[in-house]
């Protein structure tokens, strides 16, 4: 069978995720507010592969320019091919609401050109263009597009959807598409299956005036492509909705047609085809897409793109004769799916009767008879054929069989149907109703294999039951049962586990990523979600308990890895739908339980001494311990979710550890320390440095059997600053790899100078106002301490992140003195808290001796520098390179350029001199335009954890300005910043964008999170005491972008799929945030 690679004409445009440690999460650039998807460290589009060539994902994210996300990303294969020859056939894709703005030169109509109709040669009336749209046909009994047309649009909608969770075969996000009225009473609308979404969606109707309606998902076909939205067709006032007639027998080869929808985001578009095929096998999206089968396809050459998805397929007459569905990526061939099943479908849904779906879980396909005969179909069986279905070119074969289904082992590929029940079926539709009649009960089906005929009973089974309705929120991520729809893409059994929607934190931290099958977690089995929540129920809460699994690019493989046990940053909940409405109810399940304190028995942490061939190393190895950090949500700038690198122990018995930033890089998340490679402790984040590129967590070494591990051994001359590492000094790199493995080796200094890192997009940490060491020979390593010949640590070898000019994450590795240490060691033993760390904000950068003369400085000053360089070969002075924020009181006084001579009376020799101050004011005396000035400069108070709040509002999360925000303002417009928005929520959907700020709700200021927190709160009172009211539903919000643009946005509030909450810092708690679930 040929493999087409397509995308739908609908599709929703989205980012491959990503790694899904959140329900995809999309930050924006903050440079250019463009807003760019950050990938989490794997996406979870890579762990999934696809099976067979796909020319395009059929979903991009559209988070931001570039959500998270965050990255638009459209996948190729140049490998790819089909029966088409060179032709590649791909899925449509749906714009975004952002694209559908982009304006491009098509063969299609907007609404506001339908007076400039087009018509292909061989159409029964060619009409000149005329000033009047529509113009009817005064020629007389010949029928005209013109009237048609001008019907029809009053029936065709425009479909807005935000695919609130990822489910079974769709990922979360927002898309456009198409659908049309098909009984204007009941207020019906068909569009496709992967428009409808088998997961929670919330979407609108537009019609062609602009009224906009709700709409209900009230049916989606398990396999085929089509579905049911319901409105209210009372909503509409200032119109009355026409239905288009469905007319499936009218579809002949050669027939005119017209698409009429919403293609490439046009409110209305108009393309013309003729249907060339009727008889086209079903497309193929992709393995682990949604993919539809057992039907036949028309196709035509009309050329639909993203977001005609469920436009209406018209005969001259205004009949709708197919669904179109999907396209060629770059052909110019659509693809339009029979509309025979669907007017079975809508007539029993018209009586609020169910439709029933039968299935023997075989897929079949239809096959020309020279083929058949190939595979051994008589010659008599063959005439009897003709004879009975004249028109017919073939019959229909068993393609597959699925593993444990009712057809395992009756039927087998190449079995040729003869009969179901004595009736002979060589199209699917007939076949189709004979099975959906028969569900619950069995069928004796004949068929003709090899060289003989063959007669079993089989089982129908319902088709529902194995297409999944309900789904498990856990960590962050979403389970569902294992459908038919992926099971049938790999060819394996439906109940073999719970397959993963969405990783989220905890099944990401087993790397179990989307598109895995979880078959066990800890010792319960999970073939289903029901299953699934008990096994989650009989975990411990901050536990590490066994998961099995298997990718299902990969199935005969399975792995089984540790998954840690955090389910308090997020609900724990099992959704179910309502097939009446399509919304999805909630309902809590039981959440694993904290440890005991029987079960917390102190545990054993062995020391290992190394080999006397890496001596120095084994003094300061037992200092050595592996620390792991997962951030539940990307906030303060992270475009990752899971860090890994060394740490040092500097205080035993506190148990206090030192990493480096790129390890521990924000305070909100999860942080576990392993010691000896045997015990793992959870820790807490006690400081993250502002500027200097370490971090300092706790972990309790009560819960060691023993005496906790050595403290690092420090050089005292090295540790209290009276010693620096210089160029050419001698040292020991004693670092760890990746798996742990110890790397020692002696080397040399090979330079000294300033730390230079880049502002990042988006805004996160970098360190500056320091100085580094670089070493020749450098190893591979992820990081650890420099020493001398005699095992004493005089650095520390971290890793450093930044971003090149493209934007592209980067790590370098650099030593620093281990005297930046001791402020905040020495503090955090004295009064077991992080020391007051004060800053000048500003960007400090060397300026060779030369440079300032040409600048104006005096010989004296000059003189004066080199008398006071004590550990630099060559005098250097430092002058400010940049302001680190525009609102402190050090920005009214320091001006970039300006070069610092003394401070409070001493001359300024070096950086860390000013990089952190403890004094609330510093006298300095600065070079400006050639003139000294003498300053008074106030310092402002630094923050050790950055972040302390985070507010959940609309799939929106908002923060305090942290500080790498201030760096690139020129002023700050409030305290309420936008610093992720999570795909398919509100927030992403209508316009909310990373690195924006929220300034106005309602027209109320907002400046703080305080009265952004208040003002959510009244509207929501307010709201409540309105007479039938049930909830706000659109919110004015003003908010403001880099560049300081204003605009006024209306965001739909959605408290039941996206509730309000607060994280909050709590040093009681054990992750050291506590959860608040209503604002």
């Amino acid at each position: 069978m040929e493999t087409d690679a397509l995308d739908h004409s609908s599709s929703a445009a989205r980012h491959g995720n990503q790694h899904d440690a959140n329900p995809a999460c999309s930050h924006q650039d903050a440079v250019s507010n463009g807003g760019n998807v950050h990938q989490p460290m794997r996406s979870e589009k890579d762990a999934a592969a696809k099976a067979k060539p796909a020319i395009r994902n059929r979903r991009f994210t559209i988070a931001a320019s570039g959500g998270y996300e965050l990255d638009k990303v459209e996948t190729s294969c140049s490998n790819a091919s089909s029966s088409l020859g060179d032709v590649v056939v791909g899925r449509r894709r749906s714009l975004t609401y952002t694209e559908a703005n982009t304006m491009t030169r098509r063969r299609s109509l907007a609404y506001a050109d339908l007076m400039a109709v087009f018509y292909p040669p061989n159409t029964l009336s060619q009409p000149t263009i005329t000033d009047a749209p529509f113009e009817e046909d005064v020629s007389g009994d010949i029928a005209s597009w013109e009237p048609t047309l001008e019907r029809a649009i009053r029936s065709i909608v425009s479909i807005k959807a935000q695919c609130v969770r990822s489910f079974d075969t769709e990922s979360s996000g927002t898309y456009t598409a198409t659908g049309f009225v098909v009984d204007a009473k009941a207020g019906l609308i068909l569009s496709n299956r992967h428009v409808v979404n088998p997961g929670p969606i919330v979407a609108q109707a537009v019609f062609v005036n602009y009224e906009e309606v709700e709409l209900e998902p009230i049916y989606r076909d398990p396999i085929h492509d089509f579905g049911f939205f319901r409105f209210d067709p009372k909503q509409l006032q200032f119109m009355a909705a026409e239905e288009i007639r469905l007319a499936p027998h009218k579809a002949k080869v050669g027939m005119e047609i017209r698409v009429v929808g919403n293609d490439a985001g046009e409110k209305l578009s108009i393309l013309a085809g003729t249907l060339a095929r009727l008889d086209r096998t079903a497309p193929e999206y992709g393995a682990g897409e949604y993919n539809d089968f057992n039907t036949f396809y028309m196709q035509a050459a009309s050329g639909t793109s993203g977001g005609s998805s469920g436009s209406p397929v018209l005969d001259i007459y205004g009949d709708a004769v197919a669904l179109n569905a999907g396209g060629s990526s770059k052909a110019a061939s659509s693809f339009y799916l029979p509309l025979t099943r669907v007017v079975h479908a809508l007539e029993l849904i018209k009586r609020d009767k169910p439709v029933p779906r039968g299935t023997v879980q075989a897929e079949l396909e239809h096959v020309p008879y020279d083929e058949l005969r190939r595979l051994g179909l008589p010659v008599e069986l063959e005439t009897r054929a003709r004879g009975a279905f004249p028109h017919a070119q073939g019959m229909l074969a068993v393609k597959t069989a699925l593993p444990e289904g009712p057809a395992d082992g009756k039927l087998r590929a190449g079995d040729i149907l003869l009969t179901v029940d004595g009736h002979a079926h060589v199209d699917f539709a007939a076949l189709e109703a004979a099975v959906d009649a028969r569900v619950g009960r069995t069928m004796r089906v004949r068929v003709w294999r090899g060289v003989a005929a063959h007669e079993t009973e089989l089982l129908v089974q319902d088709l529902h039951s194995i297409t999944p309705s309900s789904f498990v929120e856990f960590g962050g991520g979403v389970v569902n049962n294992l459908s038919y729809q992926v099971a049938r893409s790999y060819g394996i059994s439906v109940g073999g586990g719970v397959y993963v929607a969405s990783s989220g934190h905890v099944l990401g931290s087993a790397s179990a990523w989307r598109g895995s099958v979880v078959m066990r977690v800890g010792n319960v089995a999970t073939p289903d979600v029901e299953a699934f929540a008990r096994a989650i129920a009989a975990l411990r809460e901050g536990s590490r308990a066994p998961v099995r699994f298997f990718a299902l690019e990969r199935p005969h493989k399975q792995r089984v890895a540790i998954m840690s046990v955090a389910t308090h940053w997020h609900a724990l909940r099992m959704a179910q739908r309502d097939e009446k409405t399509g919304l999805w109810t909630y309902r809590d399940i039981p959440r694993p339980q904290p440890m005991e304190d029987k079960e917390l028995q102190p545990l054993a942490a062995p020391a290992h001494a190394l080999p006397a061939s890496l001596e120095p190393a084994n003094r300061v190895w037992g200092s050595f311990v592996d620390v792991e950090f997962t951030a539940p949500f990307l906030v303060d700038g992270m475009r990752n979710t899971r860090f890994r690198g060394p740490g040092l122990v500097v205080d035993g018995t506190r148990g206090l550890v030192v990493c480096d930033r790129d390890t521990v890089p924000i305070a909100v998340g999860d942080v576990s320390v392993t010691l000896a490679s045997s015990v793992v402790l959870p820790a807490q984040v006690v400081l993250l440095h502002p500027t200097h590129n370490f971090a300092v967590v706790r972990f309790d070494p009560a819960r060691l059997d023993g005496a906790p591990p050595p403290d690092l051994p420090v050089d005292e001359d090295h540790y209290a600053g009276v010693k620096q590492l210089e160029q050419g000094d001698n040292v020991y790199v004693v670092a760890v790899t990746g798996d742990q493995t110890p790397v020692v080796r002696r080397t040399r200094v090979a330079a000294r100078t300033m730390v230079a890192t880049a502002e990042c997009a988006p805004p996160r940490f970098r360190c500056v106002n320091v100085e580094g060491v670089r070493l020749d020979d450098q190893p591979v390593c992820l990081g650890g301490v420099l020493c001398t010949d005699s095992g004493l640590a005089v650095g520390l070898w971290v890793s450093v992140s930044s971003q090149d000019s493209s934007g592209k994450d980067t790590t370098n590795m650099l030593g620093l003195d281990i005297a930046l240490l001791r402020p905040v060691v020495d503090a955090l033993r004295a009064t077991g808290c992080a020391p007051p760390l004060r800053s000048l904000d500003v960007d400090l950068w060397p300026m060779r001796a030369a440079a300032a003369r040409a600048m104006g400085l005096s010989a004296e000053r000059i003189a004066q520098a080199e008398a006071s360089a004590s550990f630099k070969r060559t005098p250097q002075l430092l002058y400010v390179a940049g302001l680190l924020a525009p609102n402190t009181p050090a920005a009214g006084l320091l001006h970039a350029g300006d070069v610092l001579l003394e401070y409070d009376g001493r001359p300024v020799d070096d950086v860390s001199q000013l990089a952190v101050v403890s004094a609330q004011s510093v006298d300095l005396v600065v070079l400006r335009d050639s003139r000294e000035i003498t300053l008074r400069v106030p310092t402002t108070e630094l923050d050790a954890m950055e972040t302390r709040r985070v507010v959940h509002w609309c799939g929106a999360l908002v923060q305090k300005p942290y500080r790498a925000v201030l760096e690139q303002v020129r002023r700050l417009p409030s305290s309420v910043y936008i610093s992720c928005t999570l795909y398919g929520s509100p927030a992403n959907c209508y316009g909310l964008r990373p690195g924006m700020w929220i300034v106005e709700v309602e027209g109320r200021p907002v400046s703080t999170l305080d009265q952004f927190v208040a003002t959510l709160q009244e509207l929501r009172l307010n709201c409540c005491k309105l007479p039938n009211s049930t909830g706000l539903r659109y919110v004015r919000v003003t908010v403001v972008n880099k560049s300081l643009v204003t605009r006024v946005l209306s965001l739909r509030v959605d408290n039941h799929y996206w509730p309000p909450w607060q994280l909050e810092l709590d040093a009681d708690s054990p992750s050291g945030w506590k959860t608040i679930p209503q604002l």
